[in-house]
């Protein structure tokens, strides 16, 4: 999904919620989700558009509609020191694409 079809997706309220996921290297991918199925946002060469924070992703989407946004952190902790049970969450957390006063 680039950023065109986004912003109509949004204009017709058709997102359900974006999850801005945080990787190794400190950049991140935001994958938005439809009532039909999630999609990576792409840049103009067609391939996953590298944001660089959560103002990154503000600025870019300054003049899209608000919808439901949420940071997706894997808990590396549990990963290296082990968990005695159950699988290993994500850390989530709602924002909004407002910016901060």
């Amino acid at each position: 999904m680039n950023l065109q079809t986004l912003t109509e997706r949004a204009a017709n309220s058709e997102i359900r919620e974006l999850e801005l996921l945080s990787l190794e290297g400190g950049f991140y991918l935001a994958r938005v989700r439809l009532d039909h199925g999630q999609f990576t946002l792409l840049d103009d060469a067609a391939k996953p558009m590298h944001l660089r924070s959560i103002t990154h992703l503000r600025d870019l989407l300054q003049t899209v509609p608000a919808f439901p946004c949420v940071l997706v952190q894997q808990c590396v902790h549990d990963e290296m020191c082990g968990r005695d049970t159950g699988p290993v969450e994500e850390l989530r957390i709602p924002f909004s694409l407002a910016a901060p006063l």
